[in-house]
Formats: structure tokens, sequence, C-alpha cells
């Protein structure tokens, strides 16, 4: 089955490209020209979404922010210029890297193809690990307290299958984001602090015991 690729963007002759490009590549393109269209195609589950930040009715961060607790898949911001707080900004929202207008087709679609490689390696690791009353479910990307449900966006809970599939051991900021975000990812290691403070929020809401632990001057580790 085909790689489902969602393109919204209110500029026609972008969609218009990179409909075409993306279809001569095998995918199964969903066009959207603005906030409202774009939602309506996020319900047909895509694998992978190119979401211009600047478009009518709701900007690109906006449907992040909104969608982003319920679906898992890669979102990569397309954008005209990009600057320092812009990207933190995109980033905190729960966007998974940045595209600057105008861009080549080649890195376009290798940076595409490197995300979805990427879920793939996720989903095939996928499985459940009991820790007292936190359960953590790889395949369902949740966490839950009985059964409460956790909702994690989709970096927060990278960084938790990071950390709990490698229990004790400490990662730095720029290793986390490394690994997380990707080496090619034009961003910042100091938004995984507040990725970190998110996740410490919600298990909080749950239970006092600490899970991922600070290691002053090292990094972050999750505690055996």
């Amino acid at each position: 089955m085909c790689a489902k690729i969602l393109i919204a963007d209110d500029e026609k002759d972008i969609v218009s490209m990179l409909c075409a490009f993306f279809e001569s590549k095998g995918f199964c393109v969903l066009p959207a020209a603005n906030g409202e269209e774009t939602l309506k195609q996020i319900e047909r589950k895509p694998d992978i979404i190119l979401l211009d930040i600047q478009m009518p009715d709701l900007d690109g961060l906006e449907i992040c922010r909104r969608i982003r607790n319920h679906i898992s898949c890669p979102i990569l911001f397309l954008t005209a210029r990009i600057e320092e707080n812009d990207k933190v900004k995109g980033f905190a929202a729960g966007g998974d890297d940045y595209i600057v207008k105008p861009f080549s087709l080649r890195e376009l679609e290798a940076r595409v193809l490197a995300h979805l490689r990427r879920e793939v390696r996720h989903n095939a690791g996928a499985k459940v690990r009991f820790l007292g009353d936190l359960t953590i479910d790889y395949a369902q990307r949740c966490l839950f307290f009985g059964d409460q449900p956790v909702c994690l966006a989709k970096k927060e809970f990278d960084i938790v299958e990071l950390l709990s599939q490698n229990p004790g051991q400490v990662f730095d900021k720029e290793r986390i984001y490394e690994r997380v975000w990707g080496w090619d990812s034009d961003g910042d290691s100091g938004v995984v602090a507040e990725h970190i403070r998110r996740i410490r929020a919600k298990i909080a809401a749950f239970t006092q015991r600490t899970y991922v632990e600070t290691v002053w001057g090292c990094g972050y580790k999750w505690v055996k």
C-alpha cells in the first residue's frame, strides 16, 4: 500500500507541483488549500503531513497544536522564512521538521522518506512495558496508569520511548535531539528541556513518582 502524504498550502502552484511530484513517486496524495480542508484530510489518516505555516482561517501552527495529541505521523512545516523563535514555536506545537521555501524537490523527498523510515522502525519495535502502575504501550504510543491514558505528543512519546528502552542510561540534550528529531533537522537541542517538562507534568497528574530524572550537568535518564 502506498504511503499517504497530506500537502497543505494556500499557494495553488506549490500544491499542484508537489502533488504531481509525489504522485510520480508512488505516493497517495491528499491536497488541501486551507486550514478547514487540512483538518478534513487528516481524517483520512495520512502517513506524513507537509503543512504550510501561513494559511487562511487556521495557520499551520494552530492546526498542529489541534491535531498533535490525536495523530502521531510526522509533520513537516513549509515556510518562506524561519528564525530561531519560529523554530521553537513550531517544535513546541508538535512539528518534526522545517522545509524553507524555495526548496529542492530532491531534498524534500529525502526528508520525507527519512521521516517515514523512522516511523517504520518505531512500529517494528512496538511492544508493551509494565512499570508498576505505569504501562507503556509502544504500539499505541501512549502511557497508561491503570486504564487511564496519558496522551503524549509525538516527540514527547519518542523521548519516553528512547529513555524507557534504555533505563539508567544518561542522554544529554544534544543526543536526545539527534535521536528523536534527526541529525538533519533545522532546530535547537534546547527544545528537549521543554518536552521533558511537559512529559513530567502529564505524568505528575497521576503520580508523584519520578520516571525521568535530571542528571545535573549531564542530561536525563529513565529511573530503573
